[in-house]
């Protein structure tokens, strides 16, 4: 961050809007690129002082836990920039097929333990097609629902076709995860064996199947602040129930493997400009909070977080489980839901008066 002297009319400014979204009203891009942008540590801590009002009025004092298990791994066909999975990169990451049923039910069972909501089957491949493939997937999920410890939840790529979103759903699907990576102008800097649109294709699929949407991206790839308020945006309009922020955890043998470390101060500053845009989604941290947050890790909440992913992550650790939910009790936050249905994210108008709002969620 800059050294600046404190406007005090900023402080004015960050009241006005933080009001209008505490009473259900909308910022337009232009009131979004001024949060983006503050850069005076004393603007930006009154910024995440807003986002914590937002979520404590959104959320109260309930804290979203998902967890994944890596049930393909390795030697994906797609080039992503960041992923240590790709077969485009010399990685040293693992390779193995599609799990069996075993491994997939231990970690529900080791989740409801926990005191996790959802588990996610995640698979490194481009996507899912009609076939035996289908199939299997199809049953993880049944038993997993059936077995009633979490909410099954997946991110097995692009999808092509309605039946695939359908199959899914009729298979006990409730949510699926499919990141946007970053906003439409970036995107091609981080992948070129498939497009932005082929992500907004899927998830437009996968919102006629009935599904709910996680959605989000990494932060730390290159990409501007302005590519950052983007992608807010564009997951407002998309309609995501849960949006992850991952930061770039650098891997060695992928292109960004040096691409310099986000300052903690500017990662907080996103959180809490995604939460004013998002005031009803769950707003969630997931991978590189460790390596880059380290002793901040808690104040993602402060900063309007409202969900967090534990246990390892796909290619790299996480801290322990235990921590995370002792870091909770602390914080006075409850982890605990009977059943997380998204109910909390139903609202009637976005709050601007206006008899034909311009700012309604567009269909994908």
């Amino acid at each position: 961050m800059r050294e600046q002297t404190l406007d005090v009319s900023n402080h004015q400014r960050l009241a006005g809007l933080g009001q209008r979204v505490l009473a259900g009203g909308r910022l337009d891009r232009d009131e979004a690129l001024f949060l983006f942008h503050l850069e005076n540590s004393a603007d930006i801590f009154d910024l995440i002082g807003w986002a914590n009002r937002v979520r404590e009025h959104f959320k109260g004092n309930k804290i979203h836990l998902c967890s994944i298990v890596n049930a393909k791994a390795g030697a994906c066909s797609e080039n992503c920039s960041f992923c240590a999975q790709s077969s485009a990169y010399q990685t040293g990451s693992p390779k193995y097929g599609f799990v069996d049923p075993e491994p997939v039910l231990a970690a529900a069972e080791e989740a409801k333990k926990n005191g996790v909501t959802a588990v996610g089957l995640v698979a490194a491949w481009k996507g899912l097609k009609e076939g035996p493939m289908l199939d299997e997937v199809c049953d993880r999920i049944r038993e997993l629902k059936a077995g009633g410890q979490t909410r099954p939840d997946a991110s097995l790529g692009i999808i092509k076709s309605q039946a695939v979103a359908d199959r899914l759903k009729e298979a006990g699907l409730e949510c699926y995860g499919h990141n946007l990576e970053s906003s439409r102008r970036f995107f091609p800097q981080t992948c070129s064996t498939h497009s932005y649109e082929d992500r907004v294709e899927t998830i437009g699929y996968l919102k006629k199947a009935g599904l709910k949407i996680c959605s989000g991206g990494i932060i730390g790839m290159g990409e501007t602040r302005e590519d950052r308020c983007d992608l807010a945006l564009s997951l407002r309009e998309l309609g995501a129930s849960v949006v992850p922020i991952n930061i770039l955890n650098p891997i060695p043998g992928t292109p960004f493997e040096k691409n310099p470390p986000l300052a903690p101060l500017e990662i907080l500053k996103t959180i809490a400009c995604f939460r004013l845009l998002l005031p009803r989604q769950e707003i969630m941290i997931a991978g590189g909070r460790t390596v880059n947050l380290r002793d901040l890790q808690s104040m993602v909440f402060t900063a309007g977080a409202s969900a967090l992913m534990v246990g390892n992550y796909l290619t790299t650790l996480n801290q322990s489980v235990e921590k995370d939910l002792q870091m909770l009790k602390d914080l006075g936050l409850d982890p605990n839901w009977e059943n997380h249905d998204f109910a909390d994210q139903q609202e009637d108008s976005c709050g601007c008066e206006k008899e034909h709002c311009e700012t309604e969620a567009a269909p994908v």
